[in-house]
């Protein structure tokens, strides 16, 4: 800060982590020439980065005034932790708020901004839909991380999920609209066995005639997976309405992969879930449990019909306890 009387944002380096339902403080102080400035003309204004050159509102603060946008009303407040504190405390985080964020500072003359990446700890799961690999365009893409409980991943996520061991042969969308898989064997099938390890990226592919399977992303859940116990085998429909007489909804494939993530529900028994298909969840790989990695098992999308499987349900928190 010269003697302009110029206003200068503060804001954290790296970024701040947190997790779906948590609360989360996005840092950035400024300062400016008191002398010079009335403090009811400052304007505290933070949006969302949602591409290279556009932004979402989300909360805006001038003299008393305060006003918060779309999906951030109700949960988002300044701290106002003393003089010079814009930082931004959001409530109830959701998978949306995954993103960075922009705290811009302004007087009458002068403006000064700041950057806040918000993290989530959470799972990426690679996915298609019954119809078969390589069937979603960007939107449908979209459409089915939602479905399935979750959001496209960021470039950014695979990357971890790459660096944590993730190996997938199948391109899927990611957030920004690029296509990439992340190899970490190489192999003859996945771009020759003597390609270097890493991300592999078709760069920026055409959102609506072009089709691939989806990268999505979840945070941890507001409630719990569990295989539930029958007395024999069921088709889905039957599997459906096992769940919901248990006071729950057949497990989506992005809370079975959660809680085999963060809640770490390890199942040898195959099972329904809300796509269709059937999964099963290993923390610690055995013989006759699907191989030598950790992972959430996918035997395929069988006939609704067959009575060959058990199912995955999810109940809420705050709701009864499963029946054992």
């Amino acid at each position: 800060e010269g003697d302009s009387g110029a206003v200068v944002v503060q804001t954290a380096p790296g970024k701040v982590v947190t997790h779906r339902g948590g609360t989360i403080i996005l840092p950035c102080r400024y300062h400016y020439d008191v002398a010079a400035h009335d403090p009811d003309e400052i304007r505290l204004k933070w949006t969302k980065v949602t591409e290279p050159m556009a932004f979402e509102d989300v909360f805006v603060a001038l003299g008393a005034a305060r006003r918060a946008f779309g999906s951030y009303r109700g949960r988002t407040a300044l701290q106002e932790d003393g003089f010079g504190d814009a930082s931004l405390v959001i409530r109830n985080v959701t998978l949306q708020d995954y993103g960075r964020y922009e705290c811009e500072v302004t007087d009458e003359l002068e403006d000064d901004t700041g950057m806040v990446k918000l993290d989530l700890e959470g799972v990426i799961f690679p996915y298609h839909p019954r119809l078969g690999r390589y069937t979603l365009n960007f939107r449908e893409a979209q459409q089915a991380c939602r479905e399935q409980d979750g959001i496209l991943a960021s470039h950014d996520q695979l990357h971890q999920a790459w660096l944590e061991g993730l190996d997938w042969c199948n391109a899927g969308w990611l957030q920004d609209g690029s296509v990439q898989y992340p190899i970490s064997r190489p192999r003859e099938q996945c771009g020759r066995k003597d390609t270097p390890v890493g991300v592999r990226n078709y760069g920026y592919r055409h959102k609506d005639s072009e089709h691939y399977d989806a990268f999505c992303f979840t945070s941890n859940l507001n409630g719990k997976v569990y295989f539930l116990k029958t007395f024999r085998k069921l088709s889905y429909a039957e599997a459906v309405q096992a769940c919901k007489d248990n006071g729950a909804a057949v497990a989506k494939v992005g809370q079975l992969y959660a809680a085999w993530k963060i809640q770490l529900l390890d199942r040898c028994e195959a099972g329904w879930v809300e796509d269709g298909s059937i999964r099963y969840p290993i923390v610690n790989p055995r013989a006759r449990c699907g191989g030598r990695e950790p992972g959430v098992r996918n035997l395929g999308f069988p006939d609704k019909k067959y009575k060959l499987f058990g199912v995955y349900c999810f109940k809420k928190a705050g709701e009864a306890a499963p029946a054992r």
